[in-house]
């Protein structure tokens, strides 16, 4: 019993901090950008994983990738059962990666599914349908994209015996959902809402009033504990809940006046890969399909 404790040790003492602060105890590690890639991998370690147990209690296998050139995340979910997955937000230059892992796991992948067109990566989609025979790729009816499958409000993704529920979210494009787990428990809330943040409006139909009253309406009202897993991330950071981006979001928790001021003076630069990333995602990541 005394092993049993002692290796639960730490656990219990990054459980207890969270319990007493409401805040990751690994944050204070990330307040340094040389710091990021170290503390990513202490994070994937001990938080995701510790996570990841917890999830497959419920019968859901569930895997956080990462693609640091565009600082993408990819989100793998399947079922512990039937060992169907669906894969969110896919890259190019990771599908290989991707189906080594999925591989490893036993999984049969079903469906691969992106939050939006995309304008920083080109959605690994296209090639992943070439390499698994039966696979379908799925997307907004509303981006303009072709896939197999065309979503909008109240789709469901099926997996096995669960499945994610689509939540149109536009504003940084027209073409946005939030995938939400059955149980809602887990928002991966695309570029939408960022931990901190939230995708930028200045292009591909964006309107930041629109997007205020999405990430209002259709994120902000689910459980406050609800786990927010964003497509992208710049600083290090993994996951956010709700509650957390409804009190300390520094765009979104001002009214929406001040928000669309904000984002009419980011001044941001445009997305290297924009004019070869968009043509590109509109035909499943491939110019050719």
């Amino acid at each position: 019993m005394s092993l049993i404790i002692r290796r639960l040790k730490p656990t219990l003492a990054y459980s207890q901090i969270y319990q007493k602060t409401r805040q990751s105890p690994f944050v204070p590690f990330l307040s340094r950008r040389s710091d990021v890639i170290k503390n990513t991998t202490l994070l994937f370690s001990t938080g995701v994983r510790l996570y990841c147990a917890r999830m497959e209690s419920k019968g859901v296998i569930f895997r956080q990738l990462f693609e640091p050139v565009s600082s993408t995340y990819t989100y793998l979910l399947a079922d512990t059962e039937t060992k169907e997955a669906v894969l969110i937000d896919p890259v190019l230059e990771t599908v290989d990666r991707d189906l080594k892992l999925i591989d490893e796991l036993g999984l049969k992948l079903k469906l691969a599914v992106n939050t939006h067109c995309h304008a920083d990566h080109i959605t690994g989609t296209g090639l992943l349908k070439k390499k698994v025979f039966g696979l379908k790729s799925a997307i907004s009816k509303h981006s303009g994209a072709a896939a197999d499958v065309m979503l909008s409000e109240g789709d469901r993704v099926t997996f096995g015996k669960h499945h994610l529920t689509v939540r149109e979210t536009p504003g940084h494009t027209d073409g946005c959902v939030t995938y939400v787990t059955d149980d809602q428990s887990m928002a991966f809330t695309g570029d939408a809402l960022l931990i901190r943040g939230c995708g930028r409006t200045d292009f591909q139909q964006g309107c930041a009033k629109r997007l205020y009253e999405s990430v209002h309406k259709k994120i902000f009202t689910l459980p406050g504990n609800c786990l927010v897993y964003p497509a992208h991330d710049y600083k290090g950071q993994m996951v956010s809940t709700v509650d957390e981006e409804k009190k300390f979001n520094p765009r979104l928790t001002k009214s929406v006046e001040e928000f669309v001021d904000i984002m009419k003076n980011l001044n941001l630069p445009k997305p290297a890969k924009i004019d070869i990333a968009v043509p590109a995602n509109l035909v499943c990541g491939l110019h050719d399909v």
